[in-house]
């Protein structure tokens, strides 16, 4: 573990007089890439800076304590050591997780597409809660929320709804909200109070940069058509709205929410990259995403992940058999508990793979 702090340590050193090289200063792509870079490795140094200084402090404790025939020194050398060895062992504990490889694509933002499922206009409904939910939730952390894309049935409810999340380290926390989401409640036009299940789907994409995902205009086609809102009413008269169709995956990405064509296309544009950038990362962690099956899920949209019952107030992850009791606020945005347990139980196993690979 040492070594690897070692090797953190230069890196962070390195990355910080790139960073005041005026050639990395002018090009602004660069400078933003080992700022980030340098930002994440930021956390690791000082937790191992702290260590490195309470470990002298304990080792020359032991020193006196192992030399030192005097009573008096002999009782503070102990009772120094006594009051250290918890810390180094929280510390050591704490940089073991900050050592935990992570995702590359943990500091993007991030594409969320939500679908309403089985269960009709319920199904709208819930799925226009679990928009509300992820905006609330995004406010909270003082990042910028963008709608792309939607298709709402016009009586509160949304067939389908595509927004980008922007800030710091968006997708490293909300990529397992990726799957199935099941709701159970007694619809407001239940006459004798049934409990109904309906179900959205959640699917979170890493945005995908420039130098990601390269689309050829060639292997594209775009069509364009009149924009129209719920029950076909038309929303502008003029041919905005947007189709673009990649050809060789067969992805078909629309966007009428613009007035503008132009604006349309470049949202349209920039759903397809984060998909074929999703795609791509499905192919690439395919083994990987066999393990996290077992704890966290696959990302996998068939997957159901979590059940919202309103009756009991509970909300369950059936990935970790986490249950809170306390939907109503959940479903108002406050969902950093679940999220944290999410990628504490990501990260214990992949603590748990490192330590048998060593």
């Amino acid at each position: 573990m040492l070594e690897k702090l070692e090797s953190v340590k230069e890196n962070f050193k390195e990355l910080t007089d790139k960073l005041s090289n005026p050639k990395v200063i002018s090009n602004q792509a660069e400078f933003q890439k080992l700022a980030r870079r340098r930002s994440e490795l930021e956390p690791v140094v000082e937790a191992y800076a702290h260590y490195s200084e309470l470990l002298n402090s304990y080792e020359g404790a032991q020193h006196l304590l192992n030399s030192e025939t005097d009573k008096e020194l002999r009782e503070m050398a102990e009772f120094e050591i006594a009051e250290i060895k918890p810390q180094l062992e929280q510390l050591e504990a704490q940089l073991k997780f900050l050592l935990v490889p992570k995702d590359e694509d943990d500091n993007k933002n991030t594409i969320f597409e939500i679908r309403a499922g089985t269960g009709g206009e319920e199904a709208a409904l819930f799925a226009a809660d679990l928009y509300r939910m992820y905006s609330r939730f995004a406010e909270r952390q003082g990042w910028k929320c963008e709608l792309m894309s939607m298709n709402d049935t016009g009586i509160g409810g949304i067939k389908e709804v595509v927004f980008s999340i922007q800030g710091t380290g968006v997708f490293g926390k909300l990529k397992f909200e990726s799957g199935v989401h099941r709701v159970q409640r007694v619809p407001a036009t239940e006459a004798s109070g049934r409990v109904h299940t309906s179900a959205a789907t959640v699917a979170v994409l890493p945005e995908a940069e420039d130098v990601d995902v390269n689309v050829d205009e060639n292997e594209l086609r775009i069509d364009v058509f009149r924009s129209s809102g719920p029950g076909g009413q038309s929303v502008n008269t003029t041919d905005s709205a947007v189709r673009v169709t990649h050809l060789p995956t067969g992805i078909v990405v629309s966007c009428q929410d613009e007035k503008s064509q132009h604006k349309n296309k470049a949202k349209a544009l920039r759903i397809l990259k984060a998909r074929l950038l999703d795609n791509a990362r499905l192919q690439r962690d395919n083994a990987r995403a066999e393990n996290r099956r077992s704890q966290v899920g696959s990302g996998d949209r068939s997957e159901r992940i979590r059940t919202y019952n309103f009756p009991q107030q509970r909300l369950t992850d059936h990935r970790i058999n986490l249950t809170v009791y306390r939907l109503n606020e959940i479903i108002d945005g406050d969902i950093e508990d679940v999220i944290k347990a999410l990628i504490e139980a990501d990260n214990l196993r992949k603590l748990a793979e490192a330590e048998d690979v060593g």
